[in-house]
């Protein structure tokens, strides 16, 4: 097979002159427009019989650029190489096979190559199905692996531990003893990290009570001594309407009944606001109740003169929508310094406790104030929370009696409560009762 350019001033011409040149049976390859005209590269395996000598129209000039025309491919491949294109496809045919054989002579890899799957085959139902016990396969391993770096991470956090305690045994028992207390892991790791080294246990332990009572804060002054406006917050059954009943009577009792007023938000639970205006009445101060912002800020305007106003809300858990509500509500009330104050249960859990101060940060708090203190089993959770949290704790309820169960938070108080709690229900009841257990349980 030969190759030829031909040139013209159009597609026409240029291919009258492949067909007057080489007849019928030639194959055009290309074409391609330059400027002055069309250049076309046919391809042909035998001379024509009559080939008639080429003719150039008289009215088409000669290309400039056939003198920079690109070389034909046997100028390119020389006289020595072949001259046809159909033994330049052969020859790379042969090189192929060549080096196929010579690959297979090599011997193969222990890993089988990948096979490239086509788009055709990969859209298929069966490709699919092949590929499914592999992938979960991986996926099961990949599960055991998780579970095994579980339980070796847990063994060294053993090991550790077990080495803490050989390295120094009294801060491991130290350290259980303040767990076993309600004392969060990560606050007694910090305070028996100060524990002297020469000590005996019981010194080191009346250290790290005392210490515990110095991270406490308590507030300087509190509300019914600096008077105000106080909300009381926290989530539903944390006897927020009996505390402010407390608070209601101490200060009647020290400034006089006119000078006391309450204002309710709880427009949810039944019967809320008769319950509120029975202490009121029995008290014998003021006692409003307000549906949102402007009403509660026309209440705060009346009630301007009173030496303390308290303020009871409904009880929402961390997790109602609500609460947001009712913080909004609380923000948007500005025509008076309003101190907030969270009750919380002492004896709930300490991820509830931490929970719910995160909820009620929203605005800032002012202190907390613990209640049931006397349903207690541990007063450690309430403790770390408030010290984690740098939360000052305002007042401590433990009974109902109005207003006597109500005291001003005191430190010391708390940690001797804490204390006497752990001693009369953990190791009392640790070192009395295991035999019985035992035998129950058998």
């Amino acid at each position: 097979m030969k190759i030829r350019r031909f040139y013209g001033k159009d597609m026409r011409e240029a291919l009258k002159q492949v067909k007057d040149e080489l007849g019928d049976d030639a194959v055009i390859m290309s074409n391609k427009k330059l400027s002055d005209g069309v250049e076309i590269v046919a391809a042909y395996d035998k001379e024509p019989v009559h080939a008639p000598k080429r003719q150039q129209a008289p009215t088409t000039p000669e290309p400039k650029r056939r003198v920079d025309a690109t070389p034909t491919l046997s100028e390119i491949i020389g006289d020595s190489g072949p001259d046809s294109l159909r033994a330049l496809l052969e020859k790379q045919i042969q090189a192929k096979e060549s080096a196929v054989q010579a690959n297979s002579n090599v011997q193969p890899s222990p890993i089988a190559p990948q096979r490239t799957t086509t788009q055709s085959e990969a859209r298929q139902p069966q490709a699919r199905t092949v590929n499914e016990p592999q992938q979960d396969a991986l996926n099961e391993m990949r599960q055991e692996l998780a579970s095994l770096r579980n339980v070796l991470q847990f063994q060294v956090a053993g090991l550790i531990q077990q080495d803490k305690g050989r390295n120094h045994p009294l801060h491991g028992y130290l350290t259980s003893k303040l767990q076993s207390m309600g004392i969060s892991q990560a606050l007694a790791n910090e305070v028996v990290s100060y524990t002297p080294a020469d000590t005996d246990e019981r010194q080191a332990w009346l250290f790290l009570l005392k210490l515990l009572a110095n991270r406490i804060q308590t507030e300087e002054s509190n509300l019914l001594t600096k008077g105000g406006v106080a909300v009381l917050m926290g989530p539903t059954g944390t006897g927020k309407t009996t505390t402010v009943a407390k608070l209601a009577a101490q200060a009647a009792q020290k400034y006089g009944a006119e000078n006391v007023g309450l204002i309710t938000l709880d427009s949810y639970r039944i019967a809320a606001y008769e319950q509120i205006s029975t202490y009121a009445r029995i008290i014998g101060c003021s006692v409003k109740k307000a549906q949102n912002a402007e009403e509660l800020s026309d209440l705060l305007f009346q009630f301007r003169n009173k030496r303390l106003i308290l303020i009871d809300t409904a009880g929402f858990g961390q997790r109602d929508v609500r609460l947001i509500k009712q913080l909004e509500t609380l923000k948007q009330s500005t025509t008076a310094n309003i101190n907030s104050y969270l009750v919380m249960q002492a004896n709930s859990q300490y991820q509830v406790m931490q929970q719910t101060i995160a909820a009620y940060k929203q605005i800032s708090l002012q202190g907390c104030i613990f209640t049931k203190i006397d349903e207690c089993y541990s007063l450690g959770e309430a403790i770390s929370a408030a010290i984690e949290h740098k939360l000052p704790v305002s007042f401590i309820t433990d009974g109902q009696k109005v207003p006597e169960d109500l005291k001003v938070a005191d430190a010391k108080f708390l940690i001797t409560s804490a204390a006497k709690l752990y001693k009369k229900h953990v190791l009392i009841h640790t070192s009395d009762n295991s035999l019985n257990n035992a035998a129950v349980a058998v």
